[in-house]
């Protein structure tokens, strides 16, 4: 590197870190967005320069749902077995966060120390990062609609990422869900190496195919798939009867994993973690240790205490997330340890600003089940609305419309006895401002 270059590459990464010490120093967030973006600006080739650096290779995470809590956990196996780890841990997964995340682990002239880098990449931007980084492992988790606004459909974003993973080496790992038909079909069309992940367990199906599916026709011919059953979504055991498309064989048996977190989509999460840990080396005994002792990431199924309350913080920000989390609330309430649920809806950049999904999500389950609702945030009416139509009639005293957030948990938590728990199904910018209220603490 000459010496023009090594100036400029020390230049942005002092200015980086500099802005990063400030902004935490008044307490303004974590900084885990703006020192990327001025050091991307000062040098577009930073992230390029930073993933070269990485010892043992990138791992890039990418999906709708997940990523968070599946780069934690592997994280965590990595850490425990002495690796150090880049991680863009608070969720920034734009360019400008991915590189902000790297500064944080490498010296003033822009040295990185780590062994690996895992790096949770939003799923519209996938293109752009393999633009200026081949990262060893890319785990494609699941694709839902999310921010229709911002993305489009779940085929457009699938053929994007063809196109762009397809021209990397061959020796590059590419791990996906098998039980999604679109990933599953994009890893039969690719040229490196690819392995899947799946559940196997019947027992799990759902009764019916909820109303937020995307991917229920064949990929290769267009005809409706035959499912023998679905877990989540359009996640499940299928085939076409038209053509040869079917389910690509899974390097796992879901039910000889151990699962420390809630919900069947965490049972996703960790096999997916643990399928790049074996690819990785290390041993399935070691893994498992990791996942029994693992906790969640903020907002992922977090588990807080609050004035002496117990409370589960549930992020939900697209129908099949909602879905899900309604489906996990149903069964603990089934088990009489939950009454009450606060649900909170925005539609900042960060949520997508059209929530006309709350109409695809299956909340008439959630009412039928009963309970306190308690509605709060940007669009309480909106959320509000949505429940009121959920069936002919829900009792007054069950439904609480607040637009204060604050009063909307003081109000939750009085609803909630001691001896249960609080549930907060909140979309993305909801979640944070919940968590702040809850912890008095900021994360970005």
């Amino acid at each position: 590197m000459k010496f023009l270059d090594r100036l400029r590459l020390a230049l942005a990464v002092g200015v980086a870190k500099t802005v990063t010490a400030v902004v935490r120093w008044l307490r303004l967030g974590a900084a885990s967005v703006l020192p990327g973006e001025i050091a991307r600006r000062l040098h577009p080739q930073l992230l390029s320069l930073l993933c070269e650096q990485v010892k043992q290779g990138v791992i890039l995470v990418v999906g709708t749902n997940g990523k968070t809590t599946t780069s934690l956990l592997l994280r965590s196996i990595l850490e425990d077995r002495g690796w150090k780890v880049a991680h863009n841990e608070t969720g920034a997964n734009l360019l400008n966060g991915l590189i902000t995340a790297l500064l944080g682990n490498s010296n003033l002239i822009g040295q990185l120390q780590a062994d690996f880098a895992i790096l949770e990449v939003d799923e519209n931007v996938l293109p752009l990062v393999l633009r200026e980084c081949q990262p060893r492992f890319i785990l494609g988790l699941n694709l839902f609609r999310d921010q229709l606004d911002r993305y489009g459909e779940v085929d457009t974003i699938s053929r994007r990422w063809q196109d762009a993973i397809a021209p990397l080496p061959q020796d590059t790992f590419v791990i996906l869900n098998a039980d999604d038909p679109t990933l599953s079909y994009l890893g039969q069309q690719l040229p490196q190496k690819v392995r899947f992940f799946g559940l196997s367990e019947s027992s799990l199906y759902l009764d019916a195919i909820p109303h937020a599916v995307d991917s229920i026709y064949c990929p290769s011919c267009g005809h409706p798939l035959q499912y023998k059953g679905v877990y989540l979504s359009h996640l499940g055991d299928y085939h076409c009867p038209e053509c040869s498309f079917r389910k690509s064989q899974q390097a796992t048996n879901s039910q000889d994993w151990p699962q420390i977190l809630i919900g069947v989509y965490n049972k996703y999460n960790t096999l997916a973690a643990g399928l790049v840990a074996q690819e990785i080396g290390i041993e399935t005994n070691d893994i498992f240790e990791t996942i029994k002792d693992f906790k969640a990431a903020f907002g992922r199924a977090e588990e807080l205490t609050v004035n002496g309350k117990h409370v589960r913080i549930l992020l939900s920000k697209n129908p099949v997330g909602m879905n899900e989390t309604i489906r996990t609330v149903n069964e603990i309430k089934a088990r009489g340890m939950a009454s009450t649920t606060l649900m909170v809806l925005n539609d900042r950049i960060p949520d997508g600003t059209d929530v006309s999904w709350i109409w695809d999500v299956d909340t008439e389950k959630l009412v039928e089940s009963g309970g306190t609702l308690i509605v709060s945030g940007d669009r309480v009416y909106d959320m509000a609305l949505r429940l009121q139509y959920s069936q002919t009639q829900i009792d007054g005293d069950r439904l609480i419309v607040t637009e204060d957030l604050e009063e909307a948990i003081a109000s939750a938590l009085e609803c909630t006895p001691s001896d249960e728990t609080l549930h907060i199904l909140p979309t993305y910018s909801a979640m944070l401002e919940v968590r702040q209220i809850l912890t008095g603490r900021k994360i970005l």
